[in-house]
């Protein structure tokens, strides 16, 4: 009888190995297979003995789960890593998009890791006690114009709104067009928390407003947090209140 191939598909959180689940540490070593983004690979060299690794580059995310999927039919057992977590905006859509289209005869299972609007928060101090939506700006997959829309319509529900991608060398004006819409409805004074390499090493925290954000080194490695109305900054730490009485 051929053993039964299965996919694990893993967040590894931000970076750090401490921020890495035991679950996702445990389901990386009893895999044959290891499948990922070339940079994430790097994060768990030392787990990666005796392990086949395929690794690729950007924008090979539906390639990398075929190969994933080929390689679970071959009886294998196969970890496909994502940073974060792996269902936002990672590999476990992607991957059920793939298998639910080619093959059902396998198990995958999503390991959920630490999000980068978690690690961040929790650096910043607690600015998404409340509701909350994430938004990417890169376009690459969703049009500008719907992302433009959908920061209006965070802005205007007074959403703490956690911004993910929000530059690369080739968008160097989203963000800045971000910052206008979300004036419209926030004041300027609004606490911001900009997070590069969070609960990585090289972090760098910057606490500001939303009329000052610009100023700062913001980056494809950022993570910017803008909060809501009732949002404050004391001690250095933003604070979303819930509405507890303290």
């Amino acid at each position: 009888m051929n053993k039964k191939g299965k996919i694990y598909v893993i967040g590894l959180g931000p970076g750090g190995r401490e921020y890495t689940t035991p679950k996702a540490v445990k389901a990386i070593k009893s895999s044959d297979v290891i499948v990922g983004y070339k940079t994430y690979i790097k994060l768990i060299e030392d787990l990666l003995e005796d392990k086949k690794v395929l690794s690729s580059g950007m924008r090979k995310e539906v390639d990398r789960c075929k190969r994933a999927l080929k390689k679970a039919n071959e009886g294998k057992i196969v970890s496909l890593i994502s940073s974060g977590d792996a269902g936002v905006y990672g590999m476990a859509g992607i991957m059920l998009e793939v298998y639910m289209k080619e093959n059902k005869n396998i198990e995958v299972e999503i390991v959920p890791g630490i999000s980068a609007a978690n690690a961040a928060a929790s650096s910043l101090g607690a600015p998404i006690m409340h509701d909350y939506v994430v938004i990417s700006l890169s376009d690459l997959l969703t049009d500008w114009e719907l992302i433009k829309k959908r920061l209006h319509c965070a802005a205007k529900g007074d959403f703490v709104v956690s911004i993910y991608n929000p530059k690369s060398k080739g968008r160097q004006k989203h963000i800045e067009i971000a910052r206008d819409i979300l004036l419209k409805y926030k004041d300027d004074t609004t606490p911001v928390g900009i997070v590069r390499n969070a609960k990585r090493e090289g972090e760098e925290v910057k606490v500001t407003t939303l009329k000052h954000m610009l100023k700062f080194n913001i980056d494809m490695l950022t993570t910017v947090i803008v909060g809501n109305s009732n949002t404050y900054i004391k001690d250095g730490r933003i604070v979303t209140p819930r509405g507890y009485t303290v």
